[in-house]
């Protein structure tokens, strides 16, 4: 059955909307956003605000203060305990988070920066996954757990934020709302969509309630949902028009598509992809990119997508041998010559060609530091190197292949008859001389101090934090000076680095120290 006032509602808010401009048209009721994660949909009709827990009222005895005591039911679940691996799997300790506070973390985290030295971001993702204790000192319960999933969610790890969501056990709004977003981000929204039919406590907003009720066929409610919620006047104008779309496709013939949204939720967007109206995710948050490793996404898309997300440490690097590999490149220039370069390593490789394999690994390299993925490419290349007898210029980058991507090669090769790099010392835990803090500019002075004896000290906020028992907030200060790798204090990376060694992290040191001297030019 055809809603003829639906159909003509949508003319009339299309008309408008394209004559309006982007700024009415894209006009929200409300006040801000729910989340620290503002691009969240909003597909809760109603989310209920963290309160703290009551208290018990001052008092004083015997002229002595009494203190608030904090009340919670025992049998309360302890989501900010939540984690995918425990202290045996990590190397963390259970107490790590000790005298801090929920709320306290939870700030630092947000303010980790996502975009620096590969070594801290992973270490930096090793606290957001692991199983700890919450901390003693109290804050909003719920308030750790939400801010790790939403930092994973801004890094791009749907994978682990999904894994942490449903590791924490409850079925809570809050994080149904986020689960939400990741299903219409991977092309799974259904899942979601029957979560909501299963649990009667999470009330989905109109708009959700509408795109399932359409996703599972039932086309007349969806349309009968819309119709009341426009007639009572509970829709935004941005609401009604694409979900009048979305319903009836055909709608959108003769008139001009919406204009684009410059924020857009999973949601808007999923649906904006459905009338024909896809956006481009390049200048979205990274989590938008999953969308494009759909196979309905043409290879362009999935090529630059896949490199955004490695590029992040959003997904392996054996996702980018695998598309990179698909087809040959379609064109040269920008990603395309990253394509030829890496199909020709490959090609040299199957061949035992050692000539192809090291002019293959010369322009590569060239190619992908300049792109970002320099630790992609020694990921990629540094197992298979060993197999050749590479001499002269080639021989010193696989060697560099192999520093970068020791995780991945099966062993250190041995440096070419040169003299042993501050890079190659550290990476063999040798012992660093007086040469080698004299030698080279500030960073790499700062590097070398960091594995020499005497260790310099750990900057004071990083200090007074382990002092103060609170050894995993003084981690992520010390990991945000190492996450800006060279262009860090000198003094300050000493300090950082050295802390990191002397809290149980050395292997993390050690790979952020050589990022910083291979990757950032301080060797």
């Amino acid at each position: 059955m055809r809603h003829r006032r639906v159909r003509r509602l949508a003319h009339a808010l299309c008309a408008g909307l394209a004559c309006a401009g982007p700024g009415a048209a894209w006009a929200q009721d409300g006040a801000g956003p729910l989340s620290s994660i503002d691009w969240l949909s909003d597909s809760l009709a109603e989310e209920a605000a963290l309160r703290p827990l009551p208290r018990a009222p001052r008092d004083t005895v015997g002229g002595v203060r009494i203190e608030a005591v904090t009340v919670a039911p025992l049998d309360a679940p302890v989501s900010d305990g939540a984690g995918l691996a425990g202290p045996v799997e990590t190397g963390l300790p259970a107490t790590l988070w000790g005298a801090g506070s929920t709320d306290g973390i939870a700030e630092r985290l947000a303010r980790f920066p996502l975009d620096g030295l590969p070594a801290a971001r992973d270490a930096f993702r090793l606290l957001l996954t692991a199983r700890l204790d919450p901390p003693r000192g109290g804050g909003t319960p719920g308030t750790l757990l939400l801010a790790r999933i939403d930092a994973l969610l801004a890094m791009g790890a749907l994978d682990e934020a999904d894994a942490l969501i449903r590791a924490a056990g409850a079925d809570r709004p809050d994080l149904f709302r986020r689960a939400f977003d990741i299903g219409l981000l991977r092309g799974s929204e259904d899942e979601g969509c029957a979560r909501l039919k299963e649990s009667p406590g999470i009330a989905p907003s109109l708009p959700v309630r509408i795109f399932c009720l359409a996703r599972s066929g039932d086309w007349p409610a969806a349309a009968l949902t819309l119709e009341t919620a426009d007639a009572l006047g509970q829709l935004s104008a941005l609401e009604d028009a694409l979900l009048a779309r979305f319903l009836e496709p055909e709608l959108a013939e003769g008139v001009p598509p919406l204009a684009r949204l410059p924020a857009p939720s999973p949601l808007e967007w999923r649906m904006l992809e459905a009338i024909g109206e896809r956006q481009p995710t390049s200048g979205l948050p990274r989590a938008f990119a999953h969308a494009d490793l759909r196979e309905t996404a043409g290879w362009k898309t999935r090529l630059e997508a896949t490199e955004r997300l490695v590029r992040a440490g959003a997904l392996p690097v054996q996702a980018l041998c695998t598309v990179y590999t698909e087809r040959n490149a379609a064109a040269s220039g920008g990603i395309w010559d990253r394509v030829a370069a890496k199909q020709a390593f490959d090609a040299a490789v199957a061949a035992g060609d050692a000539t192809g394999v090291g002019a293959a690994l010369r322009d590569g390299w060239e190619l992908m530091a300049a792109a970002g993925l320099g630790l992609a490419f020694a990921e990629m290349t540094a197992p298979h190197l060993p197999r050749f007898a590479l001499t002269g210029e080639a021989a010193t980058l696989a060697h560099r292949m192999h520093l970068l991507a020791r995780a991945a090669a099966p062993g250190i090769m041995p440096p070419p008859d040169t003299t042993p790099t501050l890079a190659d010392r550290i990476a063999v835990a040798a012992p660093l001389g007086e040469p080698a803090l004299s030698d080279g500019d500030a960073i790499r002075r700062a590097v070398a101090r960091a594995f020499s004896e005497p260790r310099p000290d750990a900057p004071p906020t990083v200090r007074h934090l382990a002092e103060w028992d609170r050894l995993g907030e003084a981690l992520l200060e010390a990991l945000q000076i190492v996450a800006r790798g060279a262009e860090a204090d000198p003094e300050d990376l000493a300090g950082a680095l050295s802390f990191l060694r002397t809290a149980g992290m050395e292997e993390t040191a050690r790979r952020a120290a050589i990022q910083i001297l291979l990757l950032d030019g301080a060797a």
